[in-house]
């Protein structure tokens, strides 16, 4: 097998985040569920948008800020995702470029502008998440490069690229040629209510080998087996897949494998101020971790550590260097 371009190459909806503070009583005054993402058309999001106090823009896109914190841990990163030609497009390219992101996906010209979402973050740092598509839902097939793809030591896919059918096409198309290359697939299930809408097909793609490293927090594990009890949503996911990590917030994660179960306890932490990014990060670090050859104690405290950064600040990116917080914590990559 030819060696590798890339450590991690995301594909995912490039998003533009616009963050708020807000009370409780808004989220239900504009029915929202606290803690999950909502798909909205663009008529919702102008009227958010409006009612929303003081906001922050960033680039964001759940795949893309796991691929922003895998360059910031050193790692040789590239993303695939879908911009319009306009403001904020033109904003996300610039950002995840400056991350030091390789991201060579045309811009589309026509047709709905870049995609955005609100979050609104509640005093306990929970974030909801309300998303407006837009150009993201148009990635193809044809915008998946298989050479980028083929030399790639992981490529990353999240679960929300399930919802545009096009995008459908282009993540089985990427699963494909990376496996065809000696490549490994990895898969976040990215919210509750995602796996709610395509759980019967997330466990045919685990169960069929087409993802072979898995990302679930505790609230998409059980949505994904509905049942409430861990230990026995834990005992058929290692039924199920290859290679799993689940997170469980200040409980740390357990790793799931054929040769048994891990725990592995989360990083001591100031203050939660934002948990907007916190999977996106730890995958982050275990994926750099992982195709770094670490076992996978170390790749779990790797993603445990970016994950106790992010949350400590506003924003679902690296506000430090992420490589140079590993050495500091004696886990150097």
């Amino acid at each position: 097998m030819a060696a590798s371009r890339y450590d991690v190459l995301g594909i995912g909806n490039a998003i533009v985040d616009v963050i708020a503070r807000a009370e409780d009583d808004f989220l239900v005054a504009h029915g929202m569920h606290k803690g999950t993402m909502a798909l909205i058309d663009q008529k919702r999001a102008e009227k958010i948008y409006r009612a929303m106090g003081p906001a922050v823009e960033s680039s964001g896109g759940s795949a893309a800020n796991t691929i922003v914190g895998v360059a910031s841990f050193g790692g040789r990163a590239a993303f695939v995702g879908k911009v319009k030609n306009d403001e904020l497009g033109q904003a996300f390219t610039h950002d995840i470029r400056a991350a030091r992101v390789a991201f060579d996906t045309k811009p589309a010209t026509a047709g709905p502008s870049t995609a955005r979402c609100y979050i609104m973050v509640t005093p306990d740092g929970e974030r909801t998440m309300n998303t407006f598509l837009g150009a993201a839902q148009d990635l193809h097939p044809k915008d998946i490069d298989e050479a980028a793809i083929a030399a790639s030591a992981v490529v990353y896919l999240e679960g929300y690229l399930w919802d545009p059918p096009h995008a459908k096409e282009a993540f089985v198309k990427a699963a494909d040629i990376a496996h065809k290359s000696g490549r490994r697939v990895a898969l976040t299930l990215s919210d509750a209510f995602c796996v709610d809408r395509y759980r019967a097909e997330f466990l045919n793609l685990i169960r069929k080998g087409t993802v072979d490293i898995l990302f679930a927090n505790e609230r998409e594990l059980h949505s994904l087996y509905e049942t409430s009890d861990f230990d026995t949503a834990v005992k058929q996911l290692r039924a199920d897949a290859r290679l799993a990590v689940v997170t469980r917030s200040e409980k740390g994660c357990v790793v799931v494998a054929r040769d048994g179960v891990e725990a592995v306890q989360a990083m001591p932490i100031e203050k939660v101020v934002d948990v907007t990014g916190a999977g996106d990060l730890f995958a982050a670090g275990f994926l750099i971790g992982h195709s770094h050859g670490k076992d996978h104690r170390t790749a779990a405290r790797l993603g445990a550590l970016a994950a106790a950064e992010v949350i400590q600040h506003i924003g679902a990116r690296p506000a430090v260097s992420l490589k140079a917080l590993a050495a500091e914590n004696g886990l150097p990559v």
